[in-house]
């Protein structure tokens, strides 16, 4: 192999490792690695506002690309920046190689400017963290995507040392990097499945993001059809069964989860299929004293004192599953009528008011305007209790969202991303107006990168989940309002075109132009925030 620096050989692997993008805020120890990102075809430099947007976006193209997303940030403050979106592909178990500075060696626990032990940082927010050597850096980088990929997806910290950069570097030949499979399970832990499955009446599938990462989608739905079982999805499981489809029985923890828990409140056995308790724990929503039976790559987290442990069927899940449908057994006593009729009913709470323009009725109209094939990227707020159980989502990754990190200034980088990954998809962010202030920066870089997103802002003035629940203390109002009154601001920001509405027909008309614009395009619709109120935060146990 011919000889080159440890910055052209980082590049050329990742590039051929499938990595298009290369998201930060550069520094001077980052000039080498810029200089080979512009001379290397293929892969790609986006310089983001701030670091978290630049997390944030490699989550989202590590999650809609199955390549590691990857992203850059320097010493002390571009570290912690970085580390909200690090933070968040652990958590919501996104593939991402986060890379920053280092101090040299001799400087390594010496006190000097924007000095911070970064291995330290990075580890309790990534599977992995690790420190670059010039001998081995397409092997290291290949065992960083190696672990950001397997079991539970999620984030590795990469240390570069300043001057590393231009040190000679021999790279290996470096092609995509799969996830290491899971193992099958014990025979006797499928036994155990197998005699807890057949002994139960009326088991009930809940389903998380693992069986949207294991694609077993298709496996969830013969096995509630063969034996009549209903569904029911963690939130960022969304897509994987079609919210029309008879046996769907509603979203955990999102809202109305109190008619989702008529359902779940009738079972004698859970079977958790991918089930990740990052997004919400098993035991704020079983009832006491209801068996488990878990099907999943990592071993089962629940309170083993209040939930008997029928089966921990640990490995391949599809396999598992595989085990379920060769039974011949009879189905199930669910009455699926009764469970169709609260979904309906579910639905039917989450029409929009007619007495006014409020968050449901602008989800209505984007859902129907937005093609079956759009990828709507959202934010944390109020509006995701809604977007949770009320938005139908086609398939999974054409919703997305941060379920188990729950981030608010997720939903706009999350959409500039999703745009790079799919440039002839139509994008769009649905975000409150207290979350688009946390990263509006983010607008000029769908300026610079030419994309044409559309970003909804749910205008009420209001950081409406907790003032909810300073009312339901009887406590007064303090610290919600985003501002007195009034709109975001002007007719446009950072460049991007503003247009406010106040009703849904000019809603409609709005987005239809905003998705046939040039670049992006910013519809803020004006709601009112006391639709939530009815709607979110109910009691997830009966």
């Amino acid at each position: 192999m011919t000889e080159t620096t440890v910055a052209q050989a980082l590049v050329t692997t990742l590039r051929d490792m499938g990595v298009r993008h290369v998201f930060g805020v550069p520094s001077g120890g980052w000039v080498d690695y810029m200089e080979a990102l512009r001379t290397t075809d293929g892969i790609d430099f986006v310089l983001t506002s701030h670091e978290g947007g630049a997390s944030f976006m490699a989550d989202v193209c590590g999650r809609l690309t199955g390549v590691p997303g990857v992203c850059f940030g320097t010493f002390g403050p571009g570290a912690t920046n970085l580390a909200t979106g690090v933070g968040g592909a652990l958590l919501d178990r996104s593939p991402l190689i986060a890379l920053s500075d280092e101090m040299t060696a001799p400087m390594r626990g010496r006190v000097t400017q924007m000095g911070i032990d970064h291995q330290a940082l990075f580890a309790p927010i990534t599977k992995m963290t690790t420190r670059l050597e010039a001998d081995k850096v397409s092997d290291m980088l290949a065992e960083a995507a190696k672990v950001a990929l397997s079991g539970r997806p999620g984030s590795v910290h990469v240390g570069l040392p300043v001057g590393l950069s231009a040190a000679p570097a021999t790279p290996a030949a470096t092609g995509p990097i799969a996830a290491t499979p899971p193992a099958a399970a014990s025979t006797n832990a499928i036994a155990a499945l197998i005699a807890a499955f057949t002994a139960a009446r009326k088991p009930i599938l809940a389903v998380g993001l693992g069986a949207a990462h294991a694609r077993v989608g298709d496996k969830v739905i013969a096995l509630a059809e063969r034996f009549g079982l209903p569904i029911v999805l963690t939130p960022m499981a969304k897509g994987l069964v079609p919210e029309g489809h008879g046996h769907y029985a509603g979203v955990l923890f999102h809202a109305l989860s109190d008619v989702v828990g008529q359902t779940h409140a009738e079972a004698d056995l859970v079977v958790a299929i991918g089930y990740d308790p990052v997004e919400f724990n098993l035991e704020s929503w079983m009832r006491d004293g209801l068996a488990i039976a878990n099907i999943d790559v990592e071993p089962l987290d629940i309170d083993a004192a209040k939930h008997p442990v029928a089966a921990d069927v640990t490995g391949d899940i599809a396999a598992s599953l595989d085990a379920l449908l060769a039974l011949d057994a009879a189905p199930r006593d669910w009455d699926l009528a009764a469970v169709a009729d609260r979904k309906a009913e579910t639905f039917r709470r989450l029409a929009p008011d007619s007495n006014r323009f409020g968050p449901c009725a602008a989800l209505d109209v984007l859902r129907d305007v937005l093609p079956q094939d759009g990828i709507m990227a959202c934010d944390v707020g109020a509006h995701t209790h809604l977007i949770g159980q009320k938005w139908p989502t086609p398939a999974p990754g054409t919703q997305l969202m941060s379920n188990g990190w729950s981030s608010m200034g997720f939903g706009l980088p999350a959409a500039i991303a999703a745009k790079l990954c799919r440039p002839d998809t139509p994008v769009c962010a649905v975000v409150g107006d207290g979350g688009f202030l946390m990263t509006v920066g983010e607008l000029a870089t769908a300026v610079r990168e030419k994309l044409n997103i559309v970003i909804l802002v749910f205008t009420d003035n209001d950081l409406a989940l907790i003032r909810i629940k300073q009312e339901k203390k009887h406590n007064p109002i303090y610290g919600t309002p985003v501002r007195p009154e009034g709109t975001i601001g002007g007719p446009s920001l950072f460049g991007v075109p503003v247009v406010t509405v106040d009703n849904p027909d000019a809603l409609r008309a709005a987005l239809v132009d905003g998705f046939a614009a040039d670049g992006p395009v910013i519809v803020e619709a004006l709601l009112d925030s006391r639709e939530y109120d009815g709607l979110v935060l109910h009691k997830d146990k009966p």
